[in-house]
């Protein structure tokens, strides 16, 4: 655990400014912003959903629009089609099972269409402040092994793995540190070990290449 907290802190000091990288103002902003970033680099969903979100501003907006509705903003997003009817079909089960909001329960969100455990978590800990797990997307997962913080390649066991190490109060920003450091050095497939700051408390596991 001291050594977990020893590297998030170094990561906080080279990543200052890490936080959640998708824009949403709501709730319901960024359930639909989590569902279209599947997939998809985080600035291509940025990037569409200004204009999506002054279009639609509640669940009601979405539950009645049809998939062409949505195409014409969000259609340059991978697997648009589906992603725009799971996003019409969350919202009108929104609609009609919570009054229009998005729950705060993580176990009414993965009932709806498109969002999955890890989403669940993200919109939970995001827009509500609610956390109940360190959120893995591919780079938590990656830079997570690499440290040897887990063995696991499975997200869920995973997460478990990285909830018994890490103190609760530290989840959420775990996956921000993780994701930043994923993104700008411990790269996929060749990381960049000689401009890391947590270099000498990584394991390397699985790295066959590094610069």
């Amino acid at each position: 655990m001291e050594k977990a907290l020893t590297v998030l802190k170094e990561l906080k000091r080279s990543y200052p400014n890490a936080k959640y990288y998708l824009n949403f103002k709501t709730p319901l902003d960024l359930l639909v912003a989590a569902i279209l970033s599947a997939q998809v680099r985080d600035e291509v969903v940025n990037d569409v959903t200004p204009a999506l979100f002054a279009k639609y501003r509640t669940a009601k907006d979405y539950a009645n629009a049809s998939v062409d509705d949505l195409l014409k903003y969000v259609g340059k997003v991978t697997f648009a089609g589906n992603k725009a009817k799971n996003i019409i079909a969350a919202c009108r089960i929104i609609e009609e099972k919570h009054s229009g909001k998005v729950p705060k329960d993580i176990d009414a969100l993965v009932e709806l269409p498109g969002i999955g455990r890890k989403t669940a978590l993200v919109i939970l800990a995001n827009g509500f402040d609610i956390v109940q797990g360190v959120v893995c997307d591919t780079h938590v997962i990656r830079v997570s092994y690499r440290l040897g913080w887990t063995k696991n390649t499975n997200p869920e066991k995973i997460e478990k793995d990285l909830n018994a190490l890490i103190p609760k109060d530290h989840w959420k920003e775990t996956q921000w540190l993780l994701k930043a450091h994923g993104r700008a050095v411990c790269k996929a497939p060749t990381p960049v070990c000689s401009a890391c700051p947590v270099q000498k408390w990584c394991l390397k596991a699985g790295v066959k290449k590094y610069i």
